[in-house]
């Protein structure tokens, strides 16, 4: 998973025709490192289909205060500059949870292409 350095890389590929889910992190949080060992796996699983980038939000507060991220990890989907779901709350996530959230944002973003 690429890890943005500025906000600027985050709005060129959130920008994208292409669906990007950004993955709010910080170095602090137990729960984000919970996911670190399982998510080489679900990217691999939806390689093709969707781009996955970290930010770390202590990176880039003013970005993170503007998206509203309040609980980590956090994940946001965006297509063509838009924000289409999310799945943000203070709770560990789960694999399971996580794919369920990356199959409903392809399915978002499926419907919004007229796919």
């Amino acid at each position: 998973m690429q890890k943005l350095q500025t906000e600027q890389q985050f709005r060129d590929l959130a920008g994208k025709q292409q669906l990007t889910i950004a993955v709010f992190k910080t170095t602090w949080c137990p729960d984000c490192h919970f996911i670190d060992p399982f998510m080489p796996a679900v990217e691999e699983h939806f390689k093709g289909q969707v781009t996955f980038v970290e930010i770390d939000r202590d990176d880039m507060p003013e970005l993170c205060s503007e998206l509203n991220i309040l609980g980590i990890p956090s994940f946001i989907a965006f297509y063509e500059g838009k924000e289409l779901v999310r799945f943000v709350n203070k709770l560990r996530k789960s694999r399971e949870e996580i794919e369920q959230f990356v199959d409903r944002a392809i399915q978002v973003q499926g419907a919004l292409a007229g796919n």
